[in-house]
């Protein structure tokens, strides 16, 4: 059985949040979830992937320039207890499904006609893993974006405030028959069904990720408590957040 300490199931590990750790990006961040800790950099290319280039609507009329957003995910070697190889020549299943994961995400909250012609490249590097890599990826994400908002609206090189909301993530499992908020290693291993829910402060869902595991199936009123349990658990953590990111 996979204990808990120092909170309750519906409770998230502590929070810590940092942004502007590195001076060279447009955008960065460092966020802590538990043990879990990931460094997050924003680079601005000028330029857009060659699809975008000559965009055309279905009568062939072109389309106002428009910018893009693309996200990498990368798992340190010794984040882990064990060192993990680097994948220099070709990346894993899950690195890559990780990758499109947060890609996904951050386009759907940042508003891109903002960066015409330009590229947000978002760097998630998981410095320490306890589990949650990915939605703490997405915190983390969204608190580099946030800063990189902030640093170029008070520079005047961005016209408005490119975020269209506020996004976070959290991950809900069934463990030992009970439902628990932000999984730790532990506890993930164990879960008898794990799900990651991306979803904004206002409880609109972006994405929803995961499913049973061991070949136990969920309940459909199971599963609609754990997502209830989820956008309540983001909430929370932007809750958290918005002071931190001052």
């Amino acid at each position: 059985m996979a204990q808990r300490q120092n909170r309750t199931n519906l409770e998230c590990r502590p929070l810590e949040v940092r942004r502007n750790v590195n001076r060279y990006a447009e955008g960065s961040s460092i966020v802590k979830l538990g043990h879990t800790h990931v460094l997050c950099t924003i680079t601005l290319e000028h330029q857009v992937p060659r699809h975008l280039m000559d965009r055309r609507d279905a009568n062939g009329k072109k389309l106002p320039p428009t910018g893009w957003l693309m996200a990498e995910y990368n798992l340190l070697p010794r984040a882990t207890h064990d060192r993990t190889q680097r994948e220099r020549q070709k990346l894993g299943g899950r690195t890559q499904e990780i990758q499109r994961l947060l890609g996904r995400a951050f386009r759907a909250t940042v508003d891109l006609d903002l960066f015409k012609n330009k590229t947000l490249v978002i760097d998630c590097d998981v410095l320490q893993a306890d589990g949650g890599t990915r939605v703490t990826s997405v915190l983390a994400g969204y608190a580099a974006l946030h800063d990189l908002c902030d640093r170029m609206t008070r520079a005047g090189t961005l016209d408005d405030w490119a975020l269209r909301g506020e996004i976070g993530a959290v991950s809900v499992g069934l463990v030992d028959n009970e439902i628990r908020l932000d999984l730790d290693y532990i506890e993930d291993s164990s879960a008898q069904a794990d799900i990651n829910i991306i979803a904004t402060n206002t409880g609109k869902i972006v994405e929803v990720q995961g499913g049973s595991e061991g070949g136990e199936s969920i309940e459909h009123p199971q599963f609609l408590e754990m997502l209830t349990v989820g956008i309540d658990g983001v909430r929370g953590l932007l809750e958290q957040m918005k002071p931190q990111l001052r």
